[in-house]
Order: C-alpha cells, then structure tokens, then sequence
C-alpha cells in the first residue's frame, strides 16, 4: 500500500450522497475548491435553497463555485486557477468536457454508484432496486468525455436488503464510495494503478427519473409495484389515485393472498391489513398520505375513509 500524501483536489458534488466523499477528502487531502449546482427554489415557499455540498463545504471554509454549465469560461479559469493535482466528482449533475478533463495531471475521478458497466447514468440506485437486483456496488472511474464510460480503478460490491429504499441503499453506497476512494488514491497518486476499460457490450442505462415514473399501475404484478415504492423512495415518491386525489404510497409489502377483483381495487385482509389487487398478486399497503395531508398507517387511513375498502385506485 503505497504512503497516503495529501493531493490538491477540486471536489464536485451536489446531493446529499456526495457528502461522505467530501468529508473524507478533507479529512485526509488538500481540497482547494468546490464545485456545486446552482441554489433551486425548494419547499412550498418555493425559497432559494443551497444543495447539500455548499452547505457543508462553506461550513469547511472552502471556495465555492456554482456555474450553470461548464461551458463557462469564468468556471473553467477558476478551476485552472485551482491548479488540482486531481478532480473527485460524486453525484455532481453536469458531464465534463474535454476542456475541464485536461486541467488536473492525475485525471478527474468519479464516484459511481453501482458497478459499472451496469448502470450508467443519472439513477443507479433506483434501476438496481427495480430490477431486483440482490448485489449493487461503487465504482471508482477515470472520468472520460461519455456518460459513466471511463475505465474502472476499483469497485466494492453492496448486497441490497429487501427492505431497502433508494434512500437507505444510496446512504450505505455514499460511505463505501468514500472509503474505497480514499484507499484508491495513493495508488492512483503513485502511478501503480491501471485502469482497466469497461465492457461497453454489458452497459446498461439509468436515466434520471421523472416525477410521473412514480405512478403506479396497478395491471403490473405486485413483485414489481413493492419495488417501485422502494425505488423511487424518497424520490419521485410512489403515487395513484383515490377518487380524483393523490395517494402516495409510502410504504408496502407483498401479500401472502389469491388476488380477486379488478386491479386497483382496495380489499380487506386478515388483521385488518389493507391490500390491492394487482395484475398478479395483492400489494400489501403499508403507509399512505393524500397530498397535503400527514402520511397515516394504511389500516388508520381505513377506518377514517369507509369508502376506501372496495375504492379502484388510479381512476
């Protein structure tokens, strides 16, 4: 294991899963600057609101940038300005040009959230869930001008629990993704690392997720529905509808039950467990909340609304 030696690095990162990476980078190098999405208007009021890494990289005391596109010159000089030895991306949102890419000697690094070449793109971790995948991982890539294309330094494996949410399963990755990349780079650092070029022939695709992906069709059988809720939780959120309103469903499970009626249509189970009927099987609800409402346990829900037992979701 070859000496660690503190590196310059510029980091760009935006959610919350480029956290750990940046925290260990400070820990254990030189982080001259930062590189983060704009401030989005969030929340009801709809206020200006900082992306995670500027919150925390202002709390370091660290330079900060937030350029629309890299196509600007101003970022550009700024991160020759820099002058990094090697720039570390996790999550950051935006492709790096050529331009960007030739700047630190010792290339731009990505933090990849499933192992590559399986996964490229904006979503890993929802992909992996919808698939019923049992293992995802990280990757660690030289960054190339493609999406998620650039050959792979290092990759750690991470089993997916049933249970698992996009929300619990990208915290779990967004450590190991920081510790495996703070083992890599003093081999990487001291040219004893070869990357080795990926498997173009067994990539798939991730793309970014949409807020209408959340929809749930209920002619889909209920294996597939009890991922989706997981998937796109806690974003886009799992949705239907209930006599013309949004139902989020929070949380669910598959039945142990003989589907009967039309999908969408809400039965009774045993205990008092609320189901629906599905293409194939009953989706077991576990939590739901109507927009604008506080999310309650299914079988709470029920005994509030006498018309939901026997209700069709989704028209």
């Amino acid at each position: 294991m070859p000496a660690r030696r503190p590196a310059r690095i510029v980091f760009m990162g935006t959610p919350a899963f480029a956290l750990p990476t940046l925290e260990a980078l400070v820990r254990e190098h030189n982080v001259v600057g930062v590189v983060t999405q704009p401030d989005r208007e969030a929340g009801r009021g709809r206020a200006l609101t900082p992306p995670p890494v500027k919150i925390a990289a202002l709390a370091h005391g660290l330079p900060v940038i937030q350029p629309k596109t890299l196509r600007d010159p101003a970022a550009v000089a700024q991160l020759r300005a820099w002058a990094p030895e090697v720039v570390i991306v996790a999550a950051f949102g935006q492709l790096l040009r050529a331009d960007v890419l030739a700047i630190p000697p010792y290339s731009c690094l990505n933090v990849h959230a499933s192992l590559l070449p399986k996964y490229r793109g904006a979503a890993p971790v929802p992909a992996a869930i919808l698939a019923g995948d049992a293992v995802t991982g990280v990757t660690i890539m030289q960054i190339d001008p493609g999406l998620d294309t650039g050959p792979i330094l290092a990759q750690r494996p991470e089993p997916i629990r049933p249970d698992d949410t996009t929300g619990t399963l990208s915290e779990r990755l967004a450590r190991l993704g920081a510790d495996l990349l703070i083992e890599v780079l003093p081999g990487w650092l001291a040219g004893e690392i070869r990357p080795v070029p990926q498997d173009d022939a067994a990539a798939t695709l991730a793309p970014q997720l949409r807020k209408e992906d959340g929809r749930l069709d209920w002619t889909r059988p209920a294996v597939e529905l009890e991922r989706r809720v997981r998937a796109f939780s806690p974003w886009p959120g799992a949705f239907t509808t209930l006599g013309g309103l949004v139902l989020h469903v929070r949380s669910a499970a598959l039945a142990e039950h003989g589907a009967s009626g039309e999908p969408g249509r809400v039965i009774l189970l045993d205990q008092g467990r609320i189901g629906v009927v599905t293409g194939r099987g009953v989706l077991e609800l576990k939590e739901v909340q109507l927009a604008g409402r506080r999310a309650l346990a299914a079988a709470e829900f029920a005994r509030g609304r006498r018309d939901f037992i026997g209700a069709l979701l989704g028209t």
